[in-house]
């Protein structure tokens, strides 16, 4: 097994994101149904189109230098690491979870947030932003500011 621990990102070097790049552009033009992968010892694996489409997404990342790491949804995160996702201070994030912004529960005096609270709260928050934007651009064209 790697060494590597459970959501760990996996950073990229230079000669693995040239990789990526040669083999996602491969497989995005096999990622329509099933997946088959030969191994060196002869044996084949087929993978579901779902897991073509996510391999895809891992590479493109990938040859971009960018860093990668897989959370089931299902997961709970310490507050650093949901601060981290959400690209806010520790405190900042202890703000949102004691409003009831983000949903948590304590494990002793510890809190844990559910991944997928985590990540609904970031998809309420674009979903706004992308509203208070849309807002402002039609106020804008009603004022004739020419933006």
């Amino acid at each position: 097994m790697s060494d590597l621990k459970a959501y760990d990102p996996v950073v990229p070097t230079e000669a693995e994101a040239r990789i990526a790049e040669a083999s996602g552009r491969i497989l995005a033009g096999h990622a329509r149904g099933e997946l088959r992968v030969q191994l060196d010892d002869g044996q084949t694996l087929v993978l579901p189109q779902s897991v073509a489409r996510l391999l895809t997404h891992i590479l493109t990342e990938m040859a971009e230098g960018n860093a990668v790491t897989m959370i089931p949804i299902h997961a709970e995160m310490t507050t650093q690491e949901a601060a981290d996702f959400l690209n806010v201070s520790r405190p900042h994030l202890i703000g949102l979870l004691e409003r009831g912004d983000i949903a948590f529960h304590k494990v002793g005096t510890h809190r844990r947030i559910r991944f997928q609270d985590v990540k609904g709260y970031k998809n309420r928050l674009t979903a706004d932003r992308s509203q208070a934007l849309d807002e402002l651009a039609r106020a804008s064209q009603e004022l004739g500011m020419g933006y």
